[in-house]
């Protein structure tokens, strides 16, 4: 019997995803109708991107370089803080505060060895730009404890239409005790002031030795945050084991459900739960099964492509194409396939001229031109 109970259990776990959803869209072949231009080369790992109010490109490099990119020409910018380069971990997102042009505050995570305990975790600054380096820095957030392990840093960064901040931190590989305890780091999308101040009608507030600046939990690596144009919700996507990468709209409070809940197995094949959904649990949007390996998202509200406004466009790291996911509401009614076999895709994101740039692992920043 006991030889038969991963089997049985495995078949369980199966028959459990097909009755919570059993209509997932077919994705569909791309139908090209765009060329690709290079707007960077030469950047190893490409993984954040903001613009300037001149139209200048922030770019970071997962190594540790940050990039300003004017007119095809990189320069790398002086004074950025030393990164923990490990796994996934390194130099992450980059964001422009909403007012930036009044006060100049540029926000960057990465991986940080400062804190308690050997190797790192990810760590929350905002700094200026002054003669080409970053000036003014102050930490806001550094999730902790540090752990040598290399998997699931997050992490990005958002800004909502209320000005809250929020980013993005993965459970640091130790899904069993970080992602379901509010009481520790990791696991976990954050809500701050601009400031680095935590706001007082955040979730956790007061709760005895919570950690006070989690506004939802249960995630496993988030890489994906983007601000709905319409509704103002924040969309997320993260990572799931093998199998059961999510899209999830981000709630206060609300706990997401990782590993009590999850589409997929782990990469050994063991089953982490047999349970695909439960009661106070919030269900993803969407889910991939077999998982995509989800890099960067935004919603397209550019006239320059007609076709894909009002939708959204996720990074595939592992099938190293872009999908088109069509909406209706909240509902993903079809998907369809964009810049097949262009590489890893680590981030997407629509400039300020309303053009479509894809950060790609060796080969830089491209834009796409539609015809």
């Amino acid at each position: 019997m006991n030889k038969l109970t991963p089997l049985l259990l495995f078949f369980l776990f199966v028959s459990s995803i097909a009755q919570v959803k059993t209509n997932l869209p077919p994705i569909q072949e791309e139908v090209k109708n765009y060329a690709l231009e290079t707007v960077a080369s030469g950047i190893s790992i490409p993984w954040g991107m903001a613009w300037l109010p001149g139209g200048a490109m922030l770019v970071t490099e997962k190594s540790g370089i940050l990039y300003q990119i004017e007119n095809g020409v990189k320069t790398e910018i002086k004074n950025v803080p030393k990164v923990y380069n490990r796994g996934q971990g390194g130099l992450l997102d980059i964001a422009l505060h909403p007012n930036y042009a009044q006060n100049g505050w540029i926000y960057i995570t990465y991986a940080s060895s400062e804190g308690e305990g050997e190797g790192g975790n990810t760590q929350l600054i905002r700094a200026k730009l002054q003669n080409g380096g970053l000036t003014q820095i102050e930490t806001l957030y550094k999730a902790g404890p540090n752990t040598t392990k290399g998997q699931h840093f997050g992490s990005r960064i958002i800004f909502d239409k209320e000005g809250f901040l929020y980013f993005s931190v993965g459970d640091r590989g130790n899904h069993f005790v970080n992602p379901q305890d509010i009481t520790r780091d990791s696991g976990k999308i954050y809500r701050l002031h601009d400031d680095g101040s935590i706001p007082k009608d955040n979730p956790f507030v007061g709760q005895k030795d919570a950690k006070e600046a989690i506004y939802s939990y249960g995630h496993r690596n988030p890489q994906g945050l983007a601000l709905h144009p319409t509704t103002g919700e924040i969309w997320e996507h993260e990572h799931g084991p093998k199998g059961g990468d999510e899209i999830n709209i981000i709630k206060k409070a609300a706990n997401y459900g990782w590993p009590l809940v999850t589409f997929g197995i782990d990469y050994d094949e063991t089953i982490i739960s047999t349970q695909t959904e439960k009661p106070g649990i919030e269900n993803p949007v969407y889910y991939w099964v077999p998982s995509i390996a989800p890099s960067g998202i935004t919603f397209v509200t550019s006239d320059r492509y007609p076709e894909w406004k009002g939708h959204l466009l996720i990074g595939s790291l592992k099938f190293q194409y872009l999908e088109w996911l069509k909406l209706k509401g909240n509902e993903i009614i079809g998907r369809q396939k964009i810049a097949t076999d262009i590489g890893r895709i680590r981030n997407i994101a629509q400039g300020p001229d309303g053009f479509i740039y894809i950060a790609v692992e060796g080969k830089g920043i491209l834009k796409i031109i539609p015809n």
